[in-house]
């Protein structure tokens, strides 16, 4: 067996993206340590308080589940085994791109897991933390870094009773968040200034869970009505993934000015706002199974950490680093390919060794670099959005985008590349490409559809009378 190095890890935060980047460590320093400030986490796939997140519909895409993979080898039957659905993509989505409706009769390339997050991260957590050399310490708050601006070389914690001590640390990864304050801590000990961009579209979410009608438990596909950036108005989705227990979990969001309520008996009066009511529809047909859950920390924000000269033994990752409007649902898998990078930087390079944080930092920012571009490249577009407006180039891409959903209704050749590029397995680089570009501007080779495509047994289940009885939407966005 290979001897480890004399190193401890410290990760903060005992999240996903912690438990991931714990994975990562695991197998190359002495002890990781995570450190967590609840009081407890949960041994079941249960709610956390200081993750409100998870009360909304999570898409895990392929690629995210394919790194998770890498990382903890059976994790995909864990969740299986739980209830989470594994979805084909294209055949499992009902999309209504901005381009119009996506066909579903290509094979099948790619796929996203259907669950809750509290299954996704249980089931994480619970393999992360049987690994021997891994320990998670909770009700721990971290107060800062200890160090200086060449080195961390620690955290300053206070535990349950206000206690105040060091923890050393050869390495700190900062994996605690949207909230992560390291950008102020490294400013404490003396290190750089990060700079920090943010594109803010103002999207509340508004989720509920549901009951799947009769004969839509299992094998039932993604229904997703994004919005059209394009129309210069609030930009509304409305999405359905079938969960464990024979759920339904539906997530509505709505852009500055039209945002959903937090009212129950508004929730599917919004889900009619969208760019078309399917999802309105197949929830008259279902029973509630809770209340709505509202969330407004959406923004887009990325910290720029792998610009600025960080001191040796400090990472940060997942949202600390880059946290990314939900609605693309590429969270969860930016975290998961960053954990991937720093394995991988960690089977080349001791921990130890000089420049070993500031290259892995570098690395970690690639895929989540990625995602932002697929998220920014559309909020900016919405009213009233915060942050640097779209530029010539910005609305040429914007152009060619919505030229390739065109197409992919009918090439089966931009079907693959853009979720190739959609489920993060692929660079947004491969849309560029000669055979690419040339079937963009050949278009479709199919016509139009003038509806959803379902299956004879979808029909079935919409063809269900109705439990409630539509209602118009209201004129102005309820708030």
């Amino acid at each position: 067996m290979t001897e480890l190095p004399s190193s401890r890890a410290v990760v903060l935060g005992g999240g996903l993206a912690g438990t991931l980047a714990a994975a990562a460590l695991a197998p190359f320093v002495r002890e990781v340590l995570i450190l967590e400030h609840d009081a407890a986490l949960p041994h079941t796939p249960s709610p956390r308080s200081r993750l409100p997140q998870a009360a909304h519909a999570h898409m895990l895409w392929a690629g995210g589940a394919d790194a998770m993979e890498e990382l903890l080898p059976g994790i995909t039957d864990d969740w299986l085994a739980a209830g989470a659905h594994r979805i084909p993509i294209p055949n499992g989505m009902v999309s209504f791109s901005a381009a119009g409706w996506f066909r579903r009769s290509w094979a099948d390339t790619h796929y996203l897991i259907g669950a809750s997050r509290n299954l996704i991260d249980w089931a994480v957590r619970e393999r992360v933390l049987r690994l021997p050399n891994v320990s998670v310490q909770t009700g721990t708050k971290v107060c800062g870094l200890e160090g200086d601006a060449a080195h961390v070389l620690g955290v300053a914690v206070r535990d349950a009773q206000g206690e105040r001590r060091l923890i050393a640390a050869d390495l700190v990864v900062d994996a605690t968040g949207r909230n992560s304050k390291s950008h102020q801590w490294l400013r404490d000990i003396g290190g750089p200034q990060v700079r920090e961009t943010v594109v803010d579209a103002g999207v509340r979410y508004a989720s509920r869970k549901y009951w799947a009608p009769e004969g839509a438990r299992t094998d039932w596909p993604v229904i997703h009505i994004p919005a059209d950036p394009r129309q210069g108005r609030p930009g509304i989705v409305a999405t359905i993934i079938s969960i464990e227990n024979g759920q339904w979990h539906v997530s509505l969001s709505g852009t500055r000015g039209g945002e959903p309520s937090s009212e129950n008996d508004l929730f599917e009066e919004f889900a009619r706002r969208a760019r078309h009511p399917l999802v309105a529809e197949l929830l008259a047909r279902a029973e509630p199974a809770g209340e709505v859950s509202v969330f407004t920390r959406t923004a887009n924000s990325r910290r720029h950490f792998e610009q600025a000269p960080l001191p040796d033994g400090f990472i940060a990752l997942g949202d600390a680093a880059t946290s990314l409007n939900p609605v693309y649902g590429h969270g969860m898998s930016a975290a998961a390919l960053g954990a991937v990078a720093l394995r991988n930087q960690a089977r080349r390079t001791s921990v130890l060794s000089p420049g070993f944080a500031a290259k892995t930092q570098r690395a970690i920012a690639r895929p989540a670099a990625a995602a932002w571009m697929l998220a920014v490249g559309q909020d900016r577009f919405y009213p009233g959005a915060i942050g640097r407006k779209p530029t010539p180039v910005d609305r040429l891409a914007a152009r060619y985008v919505h030229r390739l959903n065109r197409a992919a209704i009918g090439n089966a050749l931009i079907v693959r590349k853009l979720t190739d590029v959609m489920a993060m397995r692929r660079p947004a680089l491969i849309l560029a490409n000669p055979a690419v570009l040339l079937a963009a501007a050949l278009g479709p080779r199919k016509p139009l559809l003038a509806g959803p495509e379902l299956t004879p047994h979808e029909r079935e289940v919409l063809d269900h009378p109705p439990l409630r009885s539509p209602q118009s939407a209201p004129a102005e966005p309820a708030t």
